[in-house]
């Protein structure tokens, strides 16, 4: 088997922040990198590393929100060439004179949520011919009836970000913010919101505009199966009929239930909602798992040979690294295990 594991945020992305390695103990990640033949390109996100992966062009922007459409939606349904932005539900605190965003792994909404806010948001865009869909809870969708000249940041790009320099440009883009000064508008005395902070809860008290684009006539990848829970992953590879499964709870799971044909990519992204919120607490229990459950097993099955190649990428903003391993990798005595602060 030939194995392709990705991990965005595997180190920590305050380059200068390396006390956060100190009493971790790694020791099959630290052989994995220290044996591994290793490549570094520039800084990636996830989402525009798998596009690039699956042959998907950037448009404008990276066209998240056509491709998860399809998924979300059950089916394309004619869209093919109608141009889509996701307009995903935040929540912004002012800082020290920033605004701050939050995303959904913070604010627990509801489907119910979701459709009340939307037929809000309607009534506010409906002039303009627009219609936001709430397909999923965290997942809304404007479809365009033209393309605007409108270029976006990744909401993962935003995510524990002070967001001025983030907000839409393009020809478009006074437009749009507009639009969204107008929702947030809205939004700050929704009846919603009030109630949900009477829970204790945080409002809803922006969109975030973001991976607009039309359909990819084509997408494809060289993996025969796909282990993931990322929902750009399964869109991904439902685009391009590949095989997608959950992602099992270690690798012991995976290797029992997995076959030996063909290349097969496991999408681990636990990590990148810690790092990007700097829960540096989670961060390290998380990759104390990892370990455990992915690592340790995996080198124990390439000690094995069962598996014949494991190729490890690292997603980060500032370089993107691959490291390559096969069984005979493993007997390279003179590859010195460095501490994980050595790869920061």
């Amino acid at each position: 088997m030939n194995l392709h594991l990705c991990i965005p945020a595997l180190f920590w992305p305050d380059n200068l922040q390396t006390d956060i390695y100190r009493h971790l103990e790694l020791p099959a990640l630290k052989t994995i990198l220290a044996k591994g033949f290793r490549t570094e390109g520039t800084g990636r996100t996830a989402e525009s590393w798998l596009c690039e992966m699956f042959n998907v062009a950037k448009q404008y922007d990276w066209p998240v929100a056509p491709i998860t459409l399809q998924l979300d939606r059950g089916s394309a349904e004619s869209e093919e060439k109608k141009y889509w932005l996701r307009v995903d539900p935040v929540h912004l605190r002012i800082e020290n004179n920033h605004l701050l965003l939050g995303d959904s792994h913070i604010l627990n909404i509801s489907l119910k949520e979701a459709i009340s806010f939307t037929d809000s948001i309607n009534e506010l865009i409906s002039a303009d011919g627009l219609t936001l869909l709430p397909l999923h809870s965290d997942r809304w969708y404007l479809r365009c009836n033209q393309t605007p000249e409108l270029q976006t940041f990744l909401l993962s790009e935003a995510v524990g970000q002070n967001i001025n320099d983030l907000l839409p440009h393009g020809n478009d883009s006074s437009i749009w913010n507009s639009r969204i000064n107008e929702i947030q508008m809205l939004l700050y005395d929704h009846s919603l919101n009030q109630a949900r902070e009477a829970r204790g809860e945080l409002a809803i008290n922006s969109v975030w505009v973001w991976g607009g684009g039309v359909a990819p006539q084509k997408v494809h990848a060289p993996y025969a199966r796909i282990w993931s829970s990322h929902v750009f992953v399964c869109a991904l590879a439902k685009m391009g009929k590949i095989s997608c499964h959950a992602l099992p709870e270690n690798a012991e799971e995976l290797l029992q239930h997995s076959d030996s044909s063909g290349e097969q990519l496991v999408f681990l992204d636990n990590l990148q909602s810690f790092a990007s919120y700097r829960d540096a607490f989670h961060w390290r229990n998380e990759l104390v798992k990892i370990e455990q459950n992915w690592f340790a097993p995996l080198l124990g099955a390439l000690k094995k040979r069962q598996i014949t190649r494991l190729k490890l990428t690292v997603i980060g903003k500032h370089s993107t690294r691959n490291f390559m391993l096969t069984p005979r990798s493993l007997w390279k005595f003179w590859a010195a295990v460095h501490p994980l602060e050595s790869y920061s």
